[in-house]
């Protein structure tokens, strides 16, 4: 732990070792052993502030500024879940008429596909059955 590491932690937490993030007390109360130059005045400092904290009556809001506090809350969180939404639906507006044209085209595709390969088999099947229908010429002429 550095010297200026612990300063960071006394300055959030205080000097109440409790506190602090539990990841790094035990470094923070070995570097507190060891430098007790530096740790002793910045505790010393953070136990006056606390002590102050402690000592001042705290207010409780009245119900009318919980009320506005949570309507205003409230309205700003609905309009940025309106403009997010707006932007969601463009998104999806714009993705499914992409899928659309895309489906579009394929059937397009298909259709002129396959009459164009189709067009042979067609054309030879119309020939076959117009040659069973036909009169033969030897039935004619005999």
């Amino acid at each position: 732990m550095t010297a200026e590491r612990f300063l960071a932690l006394v300055a959030a937490w205080g000097a109440d070792v409790r506190r602090w993030p539990v990841e790094e007390r035990a470094a923070a109360e070995a570097f507190a052993v060891a430098r007790p130059d530096i740790a002793g005045p910045a505790l010393a400092e953070a136990d006056a502030v606390d002590a102050l904290l402690h000592a001042s009556r705290s207010v409780a809001p009245s119900a009318s500024l919980r009320d506005r506090v949570i309507a205003s809350a409230t309205e700003a969180g609905l309009r940025a879940q309106g403009q997010g939404r707006r932007w969601l639906d463009r998104f999806a507006l714009a993705l499914g008429a992409g899928w659309a044209a895309a489906a579009c085209a394929g059937v397009a595709a298909g259709v002129m596909l396959g009459a164009h390969l189709t067009a042979g088999v067609e054309a030879d099947a119309v020939l076959y059955q117009a040659s069973l229908l036909g009169v033969d010429d030897t039935e004619v002429l005999g």
